[in-house]
């Protein structure tokens, strides 16, 4: 007898992400498959894989808090694939159409750039080991592969926590990503929701699991395309200091912040910032539309995540038209240039990081006016710093 999760994701020849339910095999059995009464109303989970294609084998579990759904994937370094809230979809439509199985990912291919095969996700992390640009050693073999290895590796001890009285319910994952001899480093991520609440906490803990130090790298890369993206859109933000990353970049820096159309053949616009942070060191970017009903904000611990790199990736819509928020250690060069500029973590025998940041879908004009005016604030008494040119020890030369 024919699987009829098989058959109904053989039957789907449309948009995967639209047809995602008919390429999953949902498993009610599941531990990770619960509804989950709190003070603050119901929140349903399920836990399933993709079924066919290039997805096939891939872990999902999708997160219904009554004001949002998420999809997150534990195959892929507990990515967020999506967030539906208020009627939009968070996310963007990569030219990738994944999610895609790690195993069919070239992490090592001999270009350095294997990752972009499975780059697909509203929000994916770049790491652990390194999350820039790749990097060969004397011979021309890849050294360190474009944004790491942490997005390719699967999760594993998958697991859901609750609490009815606060209404959080948290799925909680860990990664290892390891080489015998060389490194050991364990990421142990909690991806939070609220009942009756849109928005997806973020806490992440990696660990230095080997006898002798060891350095590390981490880059969020949160991407957004079409429905919030189109011409006119604004990335706001509180700048401290913000500069280009190269000289295609400087040609536009008197509109870093603004998005235009969809434009065959455009080739990216990267910008290195430092944000404004509070007494707290929280800082808040957003990325709103054009008639500001709609937005996606990020708010940051700096303490551990110092730089902000924002991504205009306006190309045509068939190539990616996207831009990214990059709350990050470090600025993603070459790993061996970053290091030279301090700006690696070093982790002793044992020790722990913490990373922390929180993903807000506002679908509404009135909530979009409110984020806009908490980022205006962050940045009054700051006169932002914009340089017209690369800055020596932030770029490369």
């Amino acid at each position: 007898m024919t699987d009829p999760g098989i058959s109904a994701a053989r039957r789907s020849a449309g948009d995967p992400r639209r047809d995602s339910d008919a390429r999953i095999r949902w498993d009610p059995a599941s531990p990770v498959t619960t509804s989950i009464a709190t003070s603050d109303g119901d929140c349903r989970t399920r836990h399933g894989r993709f079924v066919g294609g290039a997805a096939d084998g891939v872990e999902v579990v999708e997160i219904d808090t009554g004001a949002a759904k998420a999809t997150v994937l534990p195959g892929r370094g507990m990515s967020l694939w999506r967030i539906d809230a208020g009627g939009t979809r968070f996310g963007w439509e990569s030219p990738i159409r994944g999610p895609i199985h790690p195993a069919r990912v070239p992490i090592d291919d001999p270009s350095g750039l294997g990752w972009l095969e499975g780059f697909d996700e509203l929000l994916v992390r770049c790491g652990l080991e390194s999350n820039g640009a790749p990097e060969f050693d004397e011979s021309g073999r890849v050294r360190y592969p474009l944004h790491g290895r942490v997005a390719n590796l699967a999760a594993d001890r998958l697991r859901i926590e609750c609490d009815g009285g606060t209404g959080s319910v948290d799925l909680i994952g860990e990664v290892r990503e390891t080489r015998l001899f060389f490194k050991r480093l364990r990421m142990r991520t909690r991806v939070r929701f609220h009942a009756g609440r849109p928005e997806v906490e973020i806490r992440d803990e990696v660990t230095n699991e080997l006898s002798t130090p060891a350095t590390i790298q981490m880059l969020y890369h949160i991407n957004i395309g079409r429905p919030l993206l189109d011409d006119g859109s604004v990335v706001e933000a509180p700048i401290a200091e913000l500069v280009p990353k190269d000289e295609l970049s400087a040609s536009e820096i008197d509109r870093w912040d603004r998005v235009g159309p969809p434009q065959s053949g455009f080739a990216e616009r990267v910008y290195f910032t430092e944000l404004v942070s509070d007494a707290g060191q929280q800082t808040t970017a957003m990325i709103r539309s054009p008639g500001g009903d709609r937005g996606l904000a990020v708010s940051v611990d700096t303490s551990t995540l110092p730089r902000f790199i924002v991504w205009k990736n306006t190309a045509a819509e068939s190539d990616g038209y996207v831009v990214g928020l990059e709350p990050a250690t470090n600025f993603p060069n070459g790993r061996s240039f970053e290091a030279e500029q301090g700006r690696v973590v070093t982790l002793q025998p044992g020790e722990t990081i913490r990373f922390s940041l929180t993903l807000h879908p506002l679908a509404d004009a009135d909530s979009v006016r409110a984020m806009s005016d908490a980022i205006r604030a962050l940045g009054e008494g700051t006169s932002p710093r914009i340089g017209p040119t690369p800055r020596p020890g932030w770029s490369v030369p």
